[in-house]
């Protein structure tokens, strides 16, 4: 294969194609007929000596070939669009999706006013939210699976402070506090939460991986105590859910309380131990930096983050 010969329409094509997972819905994201986006891929496939995508029940999936490639492409086409009409970005008429990944009660804040704006101002947007396994999602970034990311990243926004030449951004949304959550009628619902009854507590933990051992598990070490975490959720809603329903007890970030829909039959305590700050960030990758799109994106969450979480604890500046 020369890249001579290479028909360049065909790498927004597979960009289109990567980013919906879905030839209808890319089809539909590049105003062009299934039929013509089928051709694209054939004819890219034919280019590259690569199967690039695979058909499955469910639409597409990439070779490890495709998943290597999608990262360049994106960024390049990123670059060619900063170029070509730095100064022309309409986002009322913009098509474009977007992909991110944050816990389902973080979401719970952002995306309704998220799509508000996005119904009033950029009604040819779509967002797509991905799974969000672990804190830690700069291999998601890297390789292009998601556009965007939110939620507390303690370990990994320490390393990316202190090295100045990754290719990941990172921007402070809101730094908050932890507290204890149960149900009202619960035994120390009407009591003084004390470090012995806290740790004599059958105890809920939310943790992405799965992982029965977090924050609060480090802290009490330190102290010389322990717990018991009778069962780990990888939801937020789910947790809030059990612990309104039963003897157990949870931390939450306080400002997330609300988005587990049941707040009104919750009750909340200060902890009788010392915990870090909940510190929410957005993360991204440097190659969508200079998009116009991902820019609006970016400045709309922020507008949504001055005023969502107004009130629910002090936003940083």
């Amino acid at each position: 294969m020369s890249f001579l010969t290479l028909d360049l329409n065909l790498l927004r094509v597979f960009d289109a194609v990567m980013t919906e997972q879905n030839l209808t819905r890319a089809a539909d994201a590049l105003a062009m007929t299934q039929p013509a986006v089928s051709n694209a891929i054939k004819r890219l496939r034919e280019s590259l000596g690569d199967e690039l995508l695979i058909r499955t029940a469910y639409g597409v999936k990439p070779t490890p070939r495709a998943e290597a490639l999608w990262p360049t492409v994106r960024r390049s086409l990123a670059d060619l669009e900063t170029a070509v009409a730095p100064d022309h970005f309409d986002v009322s008429k913009a098509k474009t999706t977007f992909r991110m990944a944050m816990a389902d009660a973080t979401a719970a804040f952002w995306l309704p006013p998220l799509i508000r704006s996005i119904e009033r101002d950029a009604p040819g947007l779509n967002v797509r939210m991905m799974p969000l396994p672990s804190r830690e999602p700069r291999p998601m970034l890297v390789r292009g699976d998601i556009d965007l990311a939110i939620g507390f990243f303690p370990g990994v926004v320490a390393q990316l402070s202190s090295e100045p030449g990754s290719p990941i951004r990172h921007e402070r949304m809101y730094s908050g506090r932890y507290v204890c959550v149960m149900r009202h009628d619960h035994p120390l619902a009407n009591q003084e939460l004390t470090l012995d009854n806290y740790c004599s507590a059958n105890h809920l933990l939310v943790s992405m991986s799965g992982r029965a051992h977090g924050l609060v598990d480090e802290a009490l070490t330190q102290l010389g105590r322990e717990r018991r975490i009778v069962i780990t959720v990888n939801q937020f809603f789910t947790g809030g859910c059990v612990v309104a329903n039963s003897d157990l007890i949870t931390v939450l970030p306080r400002h997330l309380i609300g988005s587990t829909g049941i707040a009104q039959s919750l009750v909340t305590k200060e902890l009788p131990f010392r915990l870090p700050a909940v510190d929410l960030d957005m993360l991204w990758h440097e190659r969508d930096a200079r998009s116009s799109a991902h820019r609006w994106l970016r400045k709309t969450l922020e507008t949504i983050n001055g005023g969502t979480l107004r009130g629910v604890g002090k936003p940083t500046t």
